[in-house]
């Protein structure tokens, strides 16, 4: 395992929002594989210090693939394993990888991709049992994964053993962790345990490499750590104690936010609450080993609506709409004290858009942690106080074009820009824009801003349009299924970001 690389933001850096699943390759769907090393060979050429990505854990065709809800806070996708490391380490052979071939460019296809992925995944397993040349590695992977491997192994198997049924409709001595009927278990079911042990393994160790060749090229990855997560997940079947759940534990309390200008009825995002209380009593030890595991994972960690962690909106189950919640208050200080006892803060960045209310600000303060800033959000108001125009940037933010969850810069100039957002921008940069221009002129606003880091999708760097938009909020079908076309982050786009860059004192020292 290796130290995590140490974030300053005293600096004034730059980088690209673009999710691993998103690069360009011939298996259907972005990996660990040749193509995010040749993208970080373009970060370099770029002079771009920072690779954004999305979560990288394991994701569902139930949930619509969404990379924000996943089998476990934890573990890795097995959709991002490269069939070429692979061949390269002698695990497979170049008929089975010349025989998963599904598409070089396109949209991603999960279904497709998850079955074939299976299949040389399983064929590597037996190679594995063969060898002795990774036992060394092996076994510090997982003594070093202790604290969730085994529960999500148990799960997974566990849910193909019945069925793939939720597991409180599990039968009761697995539903509620029967000590004896599990050992019992984890011997009759040795061999597929083993393997799913093993496909964590190699997704570490190939993202280790992407990881380190990073840090070889100067750039910082960040990744992206949502709040909450799925009530059907190894995380909550083996600590519902830390959950709101009734006596047949299903989420007696679900998540979400209020109703507000975006929204009239709120939004239901359906995951169980936190017990905070018992998270106190416990000293918050399954958050700090998330936090650690992240550590691991990325160099920098974006909090998903880091919001919740002061005050979170919860509904009671059941509610069609998140009209009738309540506020519940966050241990917000005894929590992050303890958790920054345990992991260093400079590690975070706070995901503070939306309605947030002082005593949030107050925290990200105590704490110095950096908030985000979004541009396309910036014109439908005064062009004097609104927070998200340049030139009213604290230095100790992050800056966007847009997110993940947004229209590309194009596609919001053609289909979501009212006539006053458009009145302003035109006032704000002092001349008429277009759409052959826009993306540039609005990545060139936040380069030039005070900010200490920007972040660019890499859709706005290329100026597509609407029709490349990697998620729209509350949809879920044909969403996160983007990718970029396979000669797109080439030397012209490198030497063009490059120039940006260094004029805007953003490149590496």
């Amino acid at each position: 395992m290796f130290t995590a690389l140490m974030v300053d933001m005293s600096e004034r850096k730059s980088g690209v929002l673009l999710h691993v699943t998103s690069l360009p390759g011939r298996f259907g769907i972005g990996d660990f594989g040749p193509e995010a090393f040749r993208f970080v060979d373009f970060l370099n050429a770029a002079s771009q210090s920072v690779w954004q990505i999305l979560p990288l854990t394991v994701t569902s065709s139930f949930t619509g693939n969404s990379p924000y809800s996943s089998l476990s806070a934890f573990a890795l996708n097995p959709l991002l394993v490269s069939p070429e490391i692979l061949l390269r380490e002698g695990l497979t052979t170049q008929e089975n990888v010349e025989c998963i071939y599904a598409r070089e460019s396109g949209p991603a296809h999960f279904r497709r991709v998850r079955m074939l992925k299976e299949a040389i995944l399983q064929e590597s397993f037996q190679q594995f049992q063969k060898t002795s040349q990774f036992t060394e590695e092996f076994d510090a992977f997982l003594k070093d994964s202790s604290q969730w491997l085994e529960d999500y192994v148990q799960f997974v198997v566990l849910k193909e053993v019945f069925g793939g049924q939720v597991w409180w409709e599990w039968p009761t001595p697995f539903r509620d962790r029967d000590e004896d009927e599990l050992l019992r278990f984890t011997r009759l079911y040795r061999q597929q345990l083993q393997y799913h042990r093993f496909v964590q393994f190699i997704l570490w160790k190939q993202w280790s490499a992407v990881r380190s060749y990073c840090h070889e090229k100067g750039v910082q990855v960040m990744g992206d750590l949502p709040i909450y997560v799925e009530t059907d997940s190894a995380d909550v079947w083996a600590h519902p104690e830390c959950f709101k759940l009734d006596d047949d534990h299903r989420p007696e309390w679900v998540a979400g936010v209020p109703p507000d200008y975006f929204s009239a009825t709120g939004q239901l995002w359906g995951n169980p609450v936190y017990r905070w209380d018992v998270l106190q009593e416990q000293r918050y030890q399954w958050w700090i080993e998330r936090f650690r595991h992240n550590i691991k994972l990325y160099d920098l960690i974006r909090i998903d609506h880091f919001r919740g962690l002061v005050q979170y909106w919860e509904v009671s189950a059941g509610e069609e709409t998140a009209i009738d919640g309540q506020w519940a208050d966050v241990p917000t200080r005894d929590f992050l004290d303890t958790a920054f006892s345990h992991v260093d803060a400079s590690h975070f960045i706070a995901e503070d858009l939306g309605t947030i209310t002082d005593d949030v600000h107050e925290i990200m303060d105590h704490y110095q942690l950096a908030g985000m800033k979004v541009l396309l959000f910036a014109f439908g108001d005064d062009l004097v106080e609104h927070p998200y125009l340049p030139h009213n940037y604290v230095e100790n933010c992050v800056a966007y074009t847009g997110t993940h969850d947004n229209n590309t810069v194009v596609g919001w100039f053609h289909h979501e820009m009212m006539a006053a957002e458009e009145e302003n921008l035109r006032e704000y940069l002092g001349r008429d824009v277009s759409a052959d221009t826009i993306a540039c002129e609005m990545i060139q606003l936040i380069w030039e801003s005070k900010a200490k880091l920007c972040i660019a999708p890499l859709q706005d760097l290329l100026g597509l349009d609407e029709t490349s938009r990697m998620n729209v909020p509350g949809v879920g079908a044909d969403c996160w299924r983007w990718r970029c076309p396979y000669l797109s982050f080439n030397d012209e786009l490198a030497a063009r970001l490059k120039a940006l860059t260094v004029a805007t004192g953003r490149g590496p020292n």
